[in-house]
C-alpha cells in the first residue's frame, strides 16, 4: 500500500468521528488512540467510539491505528461506562489496519486487551444496549473482532478504499503460500476470499452499504445522511433480537452461507 493511500485510509477513523460528533466534546481520560463522545442522534444519547492513528503512541506497533494493549482496554473502559438502566446506544466507527503486533504486546496479553473490548461490545449488546458499528476504512483481522463486529447492525460505506476480512492480505498470502495477485484473483471467484465490502455484504454480515458520500472528505449533508441511516439502524436493534441471528436469516446469507447455516442447524440438533 502507497503511503499516500495509507495516510488517507488511517484518517478516516478520526474524520468520521469529527463529521458525526459536530463539535461534541471529547470524553477527558483513556489513551489518546481511542477517541470518545457522546453525540445526539435522533432522540438518543449515543455513546460514540473510534480508535485512530496516534504517533506517538508509547507502543511502536500500534502506532497506525491497530487494536493494541491500550487500545483494547480503552474500548472496554469506553463501553463499559454507558452501562445503566438507560441503554444507550453504542456507535463503534471502524477504521482498523489489524491488532498490534509485537513482543511486548504478547507479553503484556494483547489477547486479554482485545477480548475485554470485544467482551464490553457483546455484554452490552446482550444487555439491552443497541450497538452500530459504522466501518469507514478497514476493519481487518482482530482489530475488527474486538472493535465493532460485535454490533447487532454493521453499516459500511459503500467505498472501494474499504476493506474487510479476518486476515491482511499479505498475511494471508503467506499463509496460503500464494502472491497477493492470485489471492486477489482467488477472491474474484470464492467469496469469502474477496476483501471490497460488497463481498463482504454479500455473506450477509453487512446491514446496510451506504452509497453517495465521500467517504475522506464528508460534507454536512454527507453526515446527516449517515446519521439518519445509524438512527434507522438503532432503531432496528431495538426491535430485535439481542443476538446475532440476523446475520444468518437475511437473503444474502440464505443465498452464499447456505452450506454453514445447514452445518449450524445440525450441530444445534446434536447439541439440543
Amino acid at each position: 500500500m502507497s503511503a499516500t493511500m495509507s495516510a488517507t485510509s488511517s484518517s478516516r477513523g478520526r474524520t468520521w468521528f469529527e463529521a458525526l460528533g459536530r463539535g461534541a466534546p471529547r470524553i477527558d481520560g483513556g489513551p489518546a488512540s481511542v477517541l470518545a463522545a457522546d453525540v445526539a442522534i435522533g432522540d438518543e444519547t449515543v455513546r460514540m467510539i473510534s480508535v485512530v492513528t496516534n504517533p506517538d503512541n508509547r507502543f511502536p506497533r500500534a502506532r497506525e491505528g491497530e487494536v493494541g494493549l491500550d487500545e483494547g482496554w480503552g474500548v472496554a473502559a469506553r463501553v463499559r461506562e454507558v452501562f445503566g438502566p438507560e441503554k444507550h446506544p453504542i456507535l463503534a466507527i471502524v477504521d482498523v489496519p489489524s491488532q498490534a503486533y509485537g513482543r511486548a504486546e504478547e507479553l503484556y496479553g494483547i489477547h486479554l486487551a482485545c477480548a475485554a473490548a470485544a467482551d464490553a461490545y457483546a455484554s452490552a449488546r446482550l444487555a439491552g444496549h443497541p450497538v452500530v458499528s459504522l466501518v469507514v476504512g478497514r476493519a481487518l483481522s482482530g482489530a475488527f473482532l474486538a472493535h465493532g463486529y460485535q454490533a447487532n447492525r454493521v453499516l459500511a460505506l459503500d467505498d472501494p478504499k474499504i476493506s474487510i476480512h479476518a486476515m491482511g492480505k499479505q498475511a494471508a498470502a503467506r499463509v496460503t503460500k500464494r502472491s497477493v495477485e492470485q489471492l486477489e484473483k482467488l477472491g474474484e471467484e470464492i467469496l469469502p476470499l474477496a476483501y471490497d465490502v460488497r463481498s463482504f455484504a454479500k455473506l450477509g454480515l453487512v446491514h446496510e452499504l451506504i452509497g453517495g458520500v465521500d467517504a475522506d472528505a464528508p460534507s454536512a449533508e454527507d453526515a446527516a445522511k449517515v446519521t439518519a441511516r445509524i438512527a434507522a439502524a438503532i432503531a432496528d436493534a431495538r426491535s430485535g433480537p439481542r443476538d446475532l441471528s440476523s446475520r444468518l436469516t437475511s437473503r444474502e446469507a440464505r443465498e452464499n452461507r447456505a452450506a454453514s447455516i445447514r452445518v449450524r442447524e445440525a450441530l444445534a440438533a446434536q447439541w439440543g
